[in-house]
């Protein structure tokens, strides 16, 4: 279908980093003390922290009744005026769906990817090397395990086309994510 592809983030009513199913599940995780830690972090000035682009690859599975699939939330996060910069990855999976306009998302793993960091402190191959096969952190697990069914979070997609998607967090549903679309699922480009 339409929602099939590699989406990047347009317009974020909150902090970019948001956009991501890892902190839906985060802030069901810890209800009364998520908004207190995003403040302290979104209050972070440029250049100390920089955040974007994100983008978002889902991939549903063709076959079955039940919607399944993958999402990969990818945002960039750059720190000390681009000195660090990492990829944070969340990869979750699409394990259903809830009415015509809901996916039911599990969170999975979360991973700092292409860490100039590493590449830093590690010049060379060895910095290839542990960037590539540093395992990835079982946040969908972790946070089970402080909150049972924390970590599955519903994405409402109220609008969708060719170009253009409009989603939304069930949990704080009167916040829409608009995303723009990059490439339709099994293809190079727009």
């Amino acid at each position: 279908g339409l929602l099939a592809g590699e989406w990047e983030l347009l317009y974020s009513p909150e902090d970019v980093t948001r956009s991501s199913p890892f902190f839906w599940a985060f802030a069901q995780a810890f209800p009364d003390q998520a908004d207190q830690i995003f403040g302290i972090t979104d209050s972070i000035p440029a250049p100390i922290k920089e955040v974007g682009p994100a983008l978002q690859t889902i991939e549903l599975d063709p076959a079955g009744s039940t919607t399944t699939g993958k999402l990969v939330s990818r945002v960039k996060v750059a720190t000390l005026n681009g000195l660090a910069t990492s990829i944070m990855t969340t990869r979750a999976d699409i394990v259903g769906s809830i009415g015509f306009d809901g996916l039911k998302i599990r969170v999975d793993t979360t991973k700092p990817e292409d860490s100039t960091a590493i590449q830093r402190f590690f010049p060379g191959p060895l910095g290839n090397m542990i960037n590539e096969n540093l395992p990835p952190f079982p946040s969908g697990e972790a946070l089970e395990r402080v909150q049972p069914g924390s970590s599955t979070v519903i994405m409402r997609t109220t609008f969708c086309d060719e170009g253009l998607r409009i989603s939304r967090n069930e949990a704080k549903y009167d916040e829409p994510y608009v995303w723009r679309r990059k490439k339709f699922a099994g293809s190079e480009t727009f």
